[in-house]
């Protein structure tokens, strides 16, 4: 390997979120989703190069940053998208807030399945308009996790405004095919609901055989009712830099979304542009390297709970991402997170994500080799016997 994911940067005594919640423990934190990985080299001396320029006025992308999120959503895609489409954000959750307001009012309803990432359910909330939930379901035979379409069909009432899709999804890693999407895209347009697709895991698919296709890709008239939600924060390890998008073709949804921003929504800074464009252009070699790292990460989870955690299992394949959601059922914890972090191991309750607590934790992986080796021997140390 070309680049570097062994080696354990020191992030305790830091600004880091992930590692200032166990200051002065000796907890390994696997829970916010974020990497202990340097971002690539390509980002790091484009930020250098910024920061000796000196001045940090506000900021616009220039033309070399959309063109290369331009082109970069076009090798991968196959998606030519209109640089007039791009509304840019100060983060992801900010896209799922603005278009509970830009697209619902107060009590109407929001739906979405679960489990799934928290601010799916919140950023209703947040506005006065109502989350309502769908659980997938597990198909045991295929080992798959797959949306409950009768059960979506009557969740849906005069109410209902918005649907919003996790793909690649968090936190079950699963990859969506083409003809889910497809059946998910006319169930929106026979009810008249907005699209909101989250898809930013779409550039770390694990599975080399599944395809990301993002969902605006479907036809122009999914397009026409569709907001998808990039970012390179995920992928390259840049969520602090705050940088993100909108991707709206309908000029009409761009305009509603666009007014709910006015006057709350932060603009993006320049070193969020600046990473942006770096990622995209210039940092693909390096995100090869990194899938292939972390379907090393995922293959050692895997065997390692096999032989090692009775107790905890994974139900479906992990597709994507760097998310590996357990079922640990089967334990009886009562306080499964405060359970292992008395053994060392920072995980995320599955109960923010939706489900009963006690049922699933949420372990990242986005770390060296030799950090999640030790997480994984506390773990097994941690399984009541």
């Amino acid at each position: 390997m070309v680049f570097d994911f062994d080696t354990v940067p020191e992030r305790r005594d830091t600004d880091s979120q992930k590692w200032q919640k166990y200051a002065g423990r000796d907890v390994l934190p696997l829970w916010v989703a974020d990497m202990d990985f340097r971002s690539p080299p390509a980002v790091l001396e484009a930020l250098r190069r910024r920061v000796e320029h000196g001045v940090f006025g506000y900021a616009r992308p220039t033309a070399a940053t959309v063109d290369a999120v331009v082109g970069g959503f076009a090798a991968r895609y196959g998606w030519a998208i209109d640089p007039a489409w791009l509304v840019w954000l100060p983060g992801l959750v900010v896209g799922l807030n603005v278009t509970a307001q830009a697209f619902a009012q107060p009590g109407d309803e929001v739906l979405c399945t679960t489990p799934v990432y928290p601010p799916f359910m919140s950023a209703p909330k947040n506005s006065g308009r109502v989350a309502r939930t769908v659980p997938l379901v597990l198909d045991r035979a295929a080992r798959r996790w797959d949306i409950d379409w009768a059960a979506l069909e009557a969740a849906v009432t005069p109410r209902t405004k918005l649907f919003y899709l996790c793909n690649p999804h968090n936190p079950v890693a699963r990859v969506f095919r083409r003809d889910e999407l497809v059946r998910l895209a006319d169930f929106c347009l026979r009810h008249g609901l907005v699209l909101c697709s989250d898809e930013i895991h779409c550039d770390l698919i694990l599975d080399p055989t599944l395809p990301h296709i993002p969902t605006a890709t479907l036809g122009d008239e999914i397009a026409r009712r569709t907001i998808t939600l990039m970012a390179p924060s995920k992928t390259y390890n840049v969520p602090g830099l705050g940088t993100s998008l909108a991707i709206i073709p309908d000029p009409q949804l761009r305009a509603q979304f666009i007014a709910a921003t006015e006057g709350i929504v932060a603009e993006v800074n320049c070193l969020g542009y600046t990473a942006c464009e770096a990622s995209y252009r210039d940092s693909e070699p390096w995100r090869q390297e990194l899938l292939a790292y972390l379907r090393g990460n995922r293959d050692l989870i895997l065997d390692f709970a096999a032989r090692e955690l009775p107790g905890m299992q994974i139900e479906a394949p992990i597709e994507a991402t760097y998310l590996a959601w357990f079922n640990i059922e089967a334990l009886g914890l009562a306080q499964p997170v405060a359970h292992f972090e008395q053994h060392g191991v920072g995980l995320s309750d599955g109960a923010y994500f939706g489900v009963p607590r006690g049922r699933n934790l949420r372990l990242n992986f986005g770390c060296p080799r030799a950090t999640l080796t030790e997480a994984l021997r506390r773990m097994a140390k941690a399984i009541p016997r």
